[in-house]
């Protein structure tokens, strides 16, 4: 399916349905998003401009588009709404994570506002745990990468009423509210004695835990025709069996996702694309004018309100990937006003004296010049030799080494543009979740 492109004089005549949008300058796409009202988020764009829009709006020269179908588009329902509805906006959400995928426009990876991409996981075993994370687990089937992860979240509660799973870490001791929504199978049933009384319950929770998660999947996979039909051929087959309870069940469950999905049609998402170290890492060293291998990169941030329950983090990637065996965080003892050069002195310190962990190859640091020079300086006095680069989140100005000047984020080839902007996405994210996590303690003191 291809964007159909006019001119961005031309905005009355976008659809006002649901869909995908792109703007377009010559023959390069600066940014793709989706919209329950491809019309009014486009007016939005060029009325109402935020200081991201104003990157790059003046550049736009075409605004491209592709609906998703729904018979409903005119009223801009939301998710929660319609089924037909629902089922556009799924589509939609999917459609726009393949396209960002397949052209990596510029202004969307500048515009992840410091999270990563979503994946879906499903786990192994007798009951499968559905969650969404931030990166892909080894051990771990998953469907991804998802841009927008609120409206993940809808698509999962949608789906959710008709392939109800387990969403929990660790099966509970008795039925949570999940179960008493009909949104769970509860696998938790089988630990209460009513449970142990059923010798066929055990055998009923587990299909129906292992065939909702993975018909779900399917559903995200874009595989839904070949879902329908396998609950179809379940359904007679109950029936012949005279099981019209099972029959009913499924029935039902067919009905529900054949509303949801009416007007959808789901793209199955590219495969994860693979890293190329040792072409990102020979340009990296480029760049850095060292010849020095950088096998493995730490990046550093701080994360504090007014200096309050002040945390930092040091996350690893090796050959490009998170490495999350060498994921370490700090607790900062500095007390008073917030000091981030102080800070980022005390997390280096404090890691230095960890010379068995392993040293990376370069060190990339959340701040400006002071907070490179304060680097530098805590590495210099452990007489180490580590480039260290530092990033300015406001700007995306990168300070290299002794270069007087930063260097503009965007004006970097696009592998290592990524590149440092996933290593400081996820330094950021794992800063900021253990922050909340000792801001939450403190508060319930």
């Amino acid at each position: 399916m291809r964007f159909r492109f006019i001119e961005k004089t031309k905005i009355p005549q976008l659809p006002k349905s649901p869909g995908v949008y792109a703007f377009k300058k010559g023959v390069e796409l600066l940014y793709v998003g989706k919209a329950a009202n491809i019309r009014e988020r486009v007016k939005n764009h060029f009325q109402q401009p935020d200081y991201r829009d104003n990157l790059f709006i003046n550049q736009v020269e075409k605004i491209g588009y592709i609906k998703t179908n729904s018979e409903f588009a005119e009223s801009s329902v939301h998710l929660t709404s319609h089924p037909a509805s629902q089922g556009s906006t799924i589509e939609a959400l999917i459609l726009e994570a393949n396209l960002i995928k397949k052209y990596q426009p510029k202004y969307n990876i500048a515009w992840r506002d410091d999270k990563n991409y979503f994946y879906i996981g499903i786990t192994k075993g007798d009951f499968p745990q559905v969650f969404i994370a931030h990166q892909p687990k080894l051990q771990t089937k998953y469907v991804g990468p998802f841009v927008d992860g609120k409206a993940l979240k809808e698509t999962l509660k949608v789906l959710r009423k008709v392939f109800p799973y387990r969403s929990c870490k660790s099966i509970p001791k008795r039925p949570c509210l999940w179960y008493q929504l009909g949104r769970c199978p509860a696998p938790c049933l089988l630990r209460t004695k009513l449970g142990q009384q059923i010798p066929v319950a055990l055998s009923q929770i587990k299909n129906e835990s292992q065939r909702n998660a993975r018909n779900l999947m399917k559903i995200l996979q874009g595989e839904k025709n070949q879902v329908l039909k396998n609950l179809k051929k379940e359904m007679k087959k109950a029936s012949d069996l005279e099981d019209y309870e099972k029959a009913a069940k499924i029935r039902n469950q067919i009905a529900a996702l054949e509303k949801v999905l009416a007007h959808a049609k789901i793209f199955e998402p590219q495969p994860v694309q693979k890293v190329d170290w040792p072409q990102i890492q020979k340009t990296l060293q480029g760049i850095l004018k060292t010849k020095e291998t950088i096998s493995r990169i730490e990046a550093y941030d701080i994360s504090n309100i007014q200096g309050e329950a002040a945390t930092g983090s040091l996350v690893t990637f090796t050959g490009g990937l998170p490495d999350k065996n060498f994921y370490r965080k700090f607790k900062i003892k500095i007390a008073g006003k917030p000091n981030d050069i102080a800070m980022i002195k005390e997390v280096l310190k404090r890691r230095l004296k960890h010379l068995e962990w392993g040293l990376p190859g370069l060190i990339l640091i959340d701040g400006g010049k002071a907070q490179l020079n304060a680097a530098k300086l805590t590495i210099n006095n452990y007489h180490l030799t580590i480039p260290v680069i530092a990033l300015v989140k406001k700007r995306n100005e990168l300070f290299i080494g002794n270069q007087k000047n930063p260097i503009l984020l965007k004006n970097l080839p696009r592998e290592i543009f990524n590149l440092i902007l996933q290593l400081r996405d996820e330094a950021h994210r794992f800063a900021i979740s253990y922050h909340r996590k000792l801001r939450d303690v403190t508060l319930l003191k």
